[in-house]
């Protein structure tokens, strides 16, 4: 199914994120985290592509395990990073052999040498050739306080503006661990006149190490409310997984009730994290 229509179908819609091994000894291992995840009857699983591209090859083998095994719908992410336009055709390809209907087009991290790939420079780029590729549903990446090495949010806009031009069906967030700040960001989307879905990626923190992580990856704000929880409970390992996923469950909670329909974990694939945070929310997706 495309996630343009799940996005349509009038539920509330709980999504997951996994990422590929950068050693094949560890597939397996990533497979199982995947079933497992699957179990939790996710509305789709999306699969990242790794830096600059280096796991492409197993981002499609647990994109197609998802989509034929698992029976799950499934978004295998694409980035501009090391891949040129006949790379990216034989994927797209062999993608919709297997089933695999649905692309999150990315720029991705900007290569050591500093220069892309003369093919795709930005990810409107990538986004206008999958449309022209097949019958593809395709995603883009949206940051609520703006992207890191944008010059302002109203570049921003723009840059996001250009992509609903090009053709992308959807868009999902980076995290963010204040709601306010993603209500503000709707409402500057709807002032500059972009109309495209928009998924909520939310981000269980469960650990004091990922903050500063978070923070550089993504660019996002901590919330003061965040930070005593952080302080309070860092040194306990397990207080601090609890929280973590209490604050997430908070938050998907709010959005829920003031009518945001579609949210995105990224589970850093942890299954205990995924299957405890859908456990606060079972009867509200019920």
């Amino acid at each position: 199914m495309k996630i343009k229509e799940i996005l349509q179908n009038g539920k509330l819609n709980l999504s997951l994120e996994v990422f590929p091994p950068k050693e094949w000894p560890k597939f397996d291992d990533t497979i199982r985290t995947v079933d497992s995840m699957a179990l939790l009857s996710p509305s789709f699983i999306s699969v990242t592509y790794g830096a600059a591209g280096g796991t492409k090859t197993y981002t499609k083998k647990i994109a197609e395990h998802i989509q034929q095994q698992c029976h799950v719908t499934a978004l295998a992410h694409m980035t501009c990073v090391g891949t040129d336009r006949e790379e990216a055709q034989k994927l797209l390809s062999e993608l919709s052999n297997s089933g695999v209907e649905n692309i999150l087009a990315l720029r991705g991290d900007k290569p050591l040498s500093g220069e892309y790939k003369k093919d795709f420079t930005h990810a409107s780029d990538l986004v206008r050739f999958i449309k022209t590729s097949g019958d593809f549903c395709v995603g883009g990446a949206c940051y609520p306080e703006g992207h890191p090495e944008a010059e302002s949010l109203s570049k921003d806009m723009d840059a996001l503006k250009i992509k609903e031009e090009c053709g992308v069906d959807f868009f999902t967030t980076q995290m963010f661990f204040d709601n306010n700040i993603f209500y503000c960001f709707l409402n500057k989307l709807y002032q500059k006149g972009i109309n495209t879905p928009v998924i909520a990626g939310i981000m269980p923190i469960t650990k004091p190490s990922q903050v500063r992580s978070v923070m550089e990856l993504s660019g996002s704000g901590v919330p003061p409310r965040f930070r005593a929880i952080v302080e309070k409970f860092g040194d306990n390992p397990k207080a601090m997984q609890q929280a973590g996923i209490i604050y997430a469950a908070e938050q998907i909670i709010d959005l829920y009730a003031n009518g945001v329909r579609n949210v995105h974990v990224y589970t850093m694939n942890k299954p205990f994290v995924a299957a405890t945070l859908r456990s606060h929310l079972s009867e509200i997706l019920a």
